[in-house]
């Protein structure tokens, strides 16, 4: 084609496809697979998938599921879902923060110099109990450019203490305040949620205000207050409770910095909201947009002017979704949360090293956790686009459904007096609670799969030693990780290696040719390894006899029959009764059991193991029976 030719109509010779036509398909297959029998809309609904928050999964979006383009906007504009900014991060891409709670002064600051030399743009500096000192500042900041280099501190209900060892040190260095950037972290409400104790929040939130004049006068590129949403999501809650208590919040700093004579644009620059970045990263993306329309409306309401309106947002990889067993998967996990937060429009980015769920960091994990944002930045160019998933019908909706879902929840708690009057009468608490209840269901199940953990576990890797991280405050809401209830079937499994030399084991009975046995050998050794179980399997055996004899040879205190059904319906019942009488202290059987299971279960068979069976429940009443403490 020449430059005058016309374009060439690629789909003009195709007719246009409608609902109804997908729809059609999709009954083929669900009648195909035996999956169900549904049409139109309902086969549909078939393949949705449910969220937290009330939130469905469509499989099929287009154009009639996106909301009112006034609900989306233009970067750097009123509602603020593009982009806080009208050039997004396209000028110097995303403020790339690495966290540092190092308590010695001198190897915060190497750990800091090196950050800072090779691709991290700002620091986020644990200050007082569980840091730093604060009168170690200067110690920790050695060699640190203060007019370059942003600074984030976080010193918990000691957040006064700490801003003033910043202003000295300052002073000390010769650099004006108004030439620094970053936050002095204050949050009262945030200390309020981690320990529980409200008696002085009064106090704190005078002195916050206090803060924030300070910064108003004399560090306008400061700010003075946090709005961290982490304590939400950390206790268990879902993405719109997190949202909906950073808004609740963050009002309420609003009413604390105006009351204390700052106009309502100044107390809004004073604020900067902190967000966990997960793994599932449509959620995380959507969930960033919305926390800006969210803010953006109680920033309209509040009086304060169109630019004023825009949420400062500081992004940190979540550590309810990192894992203690097999932590080299959280650089996989991590990688994941970074790039959601920075596609999702965040402002400043901490991917937290790999090996944070177990202690202090090491100098490999703090570089692979900063060049896994470098690579994000320079080799992947996220940010050369500014809201590279606006446009997309599924992203626009589901941003759509959670700031919804995260607004009904924020007017709860408004109507029950405010964050601090929520938090205090256990409104917060006990909502968080029933949340990670559903959800840990969920994990039990391994409904929501863990891999390296509830899914393809490797029980003879070497455990991952780090020096002990201090132990962060505590008495308020409780911090939850997704595998806390398989990280407590593993330890007795430890445990019982240290004071007897080996693992529990479980005798895998795999009955039949291995093109038969095969597939439910593999899902049980998968499934017992997750509680810590050592399989055995011997696909040797052909009767109940030579069963027995393997099992009695494997030094097994349980088995677990591994076949096809129809071969149950043959020899589970005479095998299950073998290994009883050869001392198996519980027989399991993979497989739904079906119109089979009192026949089996008068036979021997304990327990039956599938797909979408408690996991955390048989592997506890395993390890139970074969008195593993």
């Amino acid at each position: 084609m020449t430059a005058q030719s016309p374009e060439l109509p690629l789909a003009a010779a195709f007719p246009d496809a409608d609902r109804e036509q997908w729809q059609r398909l999709v009954e083929g297959v669900l009648r195909k697979s035996g999956a169900a029998e549904a049409t139109g809309a309902a086969a549909e609904d078939v393949l949705t998938t449910a969220l937290e928050d009330g939130i469905q999964v469509r499989p099929l979006y287009t154009a009639e599921d996106a909301p009112a383009a006034d609900a989306v906007g233009r970067p750097g504009f009123p509602p603020f879902v593009r982009a806080g900014r009208a050039t997004g991060s396209t000028v110097a891409g995303w403020d790339v923060r690495q966290r540092h709670a190092d308590t010695d002064p001198r190897r915060a600051n190497e750990a800091v110099l090196a950050d800072l030399e090779n691709g991290v743009t700002s620091l986020w500096l644990t200050v007082g109990d569980g840091g730093v000192p604060a009168a170690d500042l200067p110690t920790a900041l050695d060699g640190v450019y203060l007019d370059l280099a942003a600074v984030a501190l976080d010193a918990g209900a000691d957040f006064a203490a700490a801003a003033d060892a910043w202003f000295r040190l300052c002073d000390a260095k010769g650099v004006a305040p108004s030439e620094t950037a970053g936050t002095l972290g204050a949050d009262p409400l945030g200390v309020v949620a981690r320990t529980g104790r409200a008696d002085g929040l009064a106090g704190h939130l005078e002195a916050a205000a206090a803060l924030a004049r300070r910064c108003a006068d004399q560090a306008p590129r400061m700010r003075a207050l946090a709005v961290d949403a982490l304590p939400y999501h950390e206790a268990g809650g879902s993405t719109a409770e997190e949202l909906g208590c950073s808004l609740a919040t963050g009002v309420a700093y609003l009413r604390a910095l105006t009351a204390a004579g700052l106009g309502v644009d100044a107390a809004c620059a004073q604020l900067e909201f902190r967000y966990a970045a997960t793994a599932d990263q449509f959620l995380t993306i959507a969930k960033l947009r919305a926390a800006r329309r969210l803010w953006s409306r109680v920033a309209e309401v509040c009086g304060a002017a169109p630019a004023a309106r825009a949420q400062r947002q500081h992004a940190v990889t979540s550590t309810v979704m990192t894992t203690r067993r097999d932590p080299w998967v959280n650089m996989l996990r991590t990688t994941v949360a970074g790039l959601s937060a920075g596609v999702g429009g965040a402002d400043a980015v901490t991917v937290l090293p790999f090996d944070a769920a177990l202690g202090l960091p090491d100098a490999f994990a703090r570089r692979i956790a900063r060049n896994t944002q470098s690579i994000l930045l320079e080799e992947s160019h996220l940010s050369k686009v500014i809201d590279p998933a606006g446009g997309s019908w599924y992203v626009e909706r589901l941003t759509d459904e959670l700031a919804r879902a995260a607004w009904g929840w924020f007017q709860e708690i408004e109507a029950a007096g405010g964050q601090a009057a929520a938090l205090g009468s256990g409104m917060v608490g006990e909502r968080l609670a029933s949340t990670w209840r559903k959800r840990s269901k969920a994990l039990a199940h391994r409904r929501e799969p863990v891999t390296g953990v509830s899914e393809f576990p490797f029980l003879a890797e070497p455990a991952v030693e780090r020096e002990p991280a201090p132990v962060p405050a505590g008495g308020g809401l409780p911090r939850v990780r997704r595998d806390e209830a398989y990280e407590a079937l593993r330890a007795r499994s430890d445990a019982h290696l240290a004071a007897t030399g080996g693992r529990p084991k479980a005798f895998l009975a795999a009955l039949g040719p291995a093109a038969v046995h095969t597939a439910r050998a593999t899902f049980a050794s998968n499934l017992l390894q997750a509680g810590g179980i050592e399989p055995v399997h011997d696909p040797v055996p052909v009767d109940a006899e030579s069963v027995a004899e393997a099992f009695t040879a494997s030094g097994a205190g349980i088995a677990c029959l591994c076949s096809s059904d129809a071969l149950y319906a043959e020899q589970a019942a005479e095998v299950a009764a073998a290994l009883k009488a050869a001392g198996a202290r519980q027989v399991l059987l993979a497989g739904k059991p079906g119109e089979q299971r009192e026949a089996y279960e008068r036979a021997g068979v304990d327990a039956f193991v599938f797909a979408g069976c408690d996991a955390v429940g048989v592997l506890s009443s395993a390890l139970d029976v074969m008195e593993v403490a």
